[in-house]
């Protein structure tokens, strides 16, 4: 016996410098696209609120999401009665949006993919090219800092020379021991901070550590945020193919129970 505890000592020493030399090695990209993918799986169903506020009002949306890889989102908004049963659908590199009050399906053209979704401070840009973080931009490190007590690597993020994005910098300071992204930043082709997105509150979602809590606050407009609070996750969820994000199941789908 007290020649086996010390080599259990020694083994568990071993596997914890490895693991600390494996995230030291991890390159920016690396980095980005590990954080990127703490929200993804083969498959996923997630329940979420989302509170718009404005400098006079504000309101509340529930909706209900499904994802397949980062190819195809469905949303169902369920929350408010005025906006029940609308729904956005991304496929590849298409995006449509069905609204039952005047059973119309649209298209959502390059044109309108900056416009405000649903009023939020989100675009449907920022639904339609999430990857685009990972795909084109230049990743580098800028340095370190501490983010409400979590050690963060501090990342730069330049657009690819023929890369059609529409933030001229993106700074991302992510978690280093668990790759979670706390704090980004957009700027325009200026310079200009337009605005940032935040996350907290972090918890076990889907069997993962994840931040339950993202706001998204204007950095040109005083007063202008919107807050997403996720409910429920779930990861890899089963019966979920490729069909499910189809223009034809837009009109059909309902609320999941979960």
């Amino acid at each position: 016996m007290k020649k086996t505890l010390p080599f259990i000592f020694l083994l568990v020493l071993l596997a914890l410098t490895g693991n600390k030399t494996y995230a030291q090695q991890l390159t920016a990209k690396e980095m980005v696209n590990k954080s990127y993918n703490l929200f993804l799986g083969k498959s996923s169903f997630s329940v979420m609120s989302m509170t718009i506020v404005r400098p006079t009002w504000q309101r509340s949306i529930k909706m209900q999401n499904w994802s397949m890889g980062d190819n195809y989102y469905l949303t169902l908004i369920t929350q408010p009665t005025r906006d029940k049963g609308e729904v956005f659908l991304k496929s590849k590199k298409n995006m449509w949006n069905f609204i039952p009050a005047i059973n119309r399906l649209i298209k959502i053209p390059p044109s309108m993919m900056m416009q405000s979704w649903m009023g939020s401070d989100f675009t449907n840009n920022d639904l339609m090219k999430q990857n685009s973080i990972v795909t084109d931009y230049k990743h580098t490190f800028a340095g370190s800092e501490k983010l409400e007590g979590y050690n963060c690597a501090v990342i730069n993020l330049d657009p690819l020379p023929d890369a059609a994005v529409v933030w001229g910098k993106i700074k991302m300071w992510i978690i280093k021991k668990n790759l979670i992204t706390m704090k980004v930043e957009y700027f325009d082709t200026h310079g200009k901070l337009v605005k940032t997105e935040t996350a907290s509150q972090i918890k076990i979602l889907g069997g993962r550590l994840l931040p339950s809590h993202l706001e998204m606050i204007s950095n040109t407009k005083k007063g202008h945020k919107t807050i997403i609070d996720i409910l429920h996750q779930e990861f890899n969820v089963k019966g979920i193919k490729q069909n499910f994000f189809s223009i034809q199941n837009m009109r059909n789908i309902r609320p999941q129970s979960f």
